[in-house]
């Protein structure tokens, strides 16, 4: 059991679930608080507890659903945490699964715009003390676009590993990234994968470029041959990298393939591209749907379409996928850092498992509560 002494946790709109499954790990009970929404579509969210002098805890995960765009919960959040400042919280702590615009981290075209700085920037802007997230696109740009504020980074590759050492016991394992840029997190799992497992595992990694919205498959380093390949990654979009790198390790003898990837957004196609899989060496679609030319003043009245560009963070829509007679996986696991909501009835979700990551954000928030070691956390 948690000290309730000075500890505060509270968990906004649709992460509320989540939030209570991390207080019941926690031995406590959610804070109270109200979310009042206005009839000119403004809102205020404030606590309903004495905060004064305590260490508050604030879970929200910032991905768009069918209620709440990904800007309507970031505005909400911040609002939310100024006020806990303006209580007197002697320290606020936001916990954010998943993090919207992490992965608009570096200018890739000139003029672009670098997210992740201005949304560090709003955090450090209404007083937050620490963050804590799991697993973001690039956690060297994330860790240092803040300057004030504290960061916490959480790993899924702990829960990965214990989930598949204990279904692939018997089988010849190699770990695949999808592109260079994943190989360290790819590497990490492959070392507690053998580590549970008491055995060597095998690694290779497939290449990838992404120009003017098109994403263009390279050769895998590596032997999949007769292998059973697991693909990891930090998240799903439109799954056309993942179900790309299945096909190719199928079409070099792979026997089976699994998906490991820590957040499942599923935009798009991704239900049936992820499904069904496609054939190896098919293209991608040469532009998102969103594609349109640069908008030149404000004559007009209708909201202006934005460029598809090599910046976009999403992946972009198949256009000229063809589906493939073998299925892309033998199983696709993610965790609950984003609900499957956009994921409907169907070959997808019968082969889709969702992990549950409320344990190690309880832990992550009794360790910081008490002054222990995350580091530690994550080695396990």
């Amino acid at each position: 059991m948690m000290d309730q002494t000075d500890l505060k946790l509270f968990a906004l709109g649709a992460t509320r679930e989540f939030g209570a499954r991390i207080a019941a790990q926690l031995g406590i009970a959610l804070s109270e608080h109200e979310e009042r929404a206005f009839e000119d579509g403004e809102h205020k969210t404030r606590p309903l507890v004495n905060v004064r002098g305590s260490d508050v805890y604030v879970v929200h995960s910032l991905y768009g659903d069918a209620h709440e765009t990904v800007n309507d919960k970031l505005c909400r959040l911040l609002f939310f945490l100024g006020a806990l400042k303006d209580a007197s919280a002697a320290r606020v702590c936001v916990v954010v699964p998943y993090l919207a615009y992490a992965r608009k981290d570096r200018k890739s075209q000139p003029r672009d715009p670098v997210t992740t700085r201005y949304v560090a920037q709003l955090f450090e802007a209404v007083g937050t003390d620490r963050i804590v997230t799991l697993d973001v696109h690039n956690l060297a740009a994330w860790q240092n676009a803040f300057r004030s504020c504290r960061t916490e980074h959480l790993e899924a590759n702990g829960p990965f590993a214990a989930w598949f050492a204990s279904r692939l016991a018997n089988e010849d394992v190699v770990v695949v990234s999808p592109d260079a840029g994943g190989i360290r997190r790819a590497e990490d799992f492959r070392l507690r994968l053998a580590a549970h497992l008491g055995r060597p595992v095998e690694a290779a990694f497939a290449g990838k470029l992404r120009a003017g919205g098109v994403v263009t498959g390279k050769p895998i380093v590596g032997d999949v041959n007769g292998r059973c390949a697991v693909i990891v990654d930090d998240l799903i979009g439109t799954g056309t990298t993942l179900a790309h790198v299945a096909a190719d390790c199928r079409a070099l003898g792979a026997r089976t393939v699994y998906a490991a990837a820590t957040h499942g957004l599923f935009i798009g196609a991704a239900a049936q591209v992820l499904g069904t899989g496609v054939r190896a060496g098919s293209q991608d679609g040469a532009r998102s749907q969103s594609t349109a030319a640069p908008v030149h003043g404000a004559a007009s009245t209708e909201p202006a379409p934005t460029r598809s560009s090599a910046s976009t963070s999403a992946e972009p829509t198949p256009a000229r996928d063809t589906p493939c007679a073998q299925p892309a996986f033998e199983q696709v696991v993610i965790t609950d850092t984003v609900p499957p909501w956009r994921v409907p009835p169907g070959a997808l979700l019968d082969k889709l498992t969702v992990l549950d990551t409320a344990p190690l954000f309880a832990e992550a928030i009794a360790r910081i509560h008490t002054g222990g070691s995350i580091v530690e956390l994550l080695q396990h």
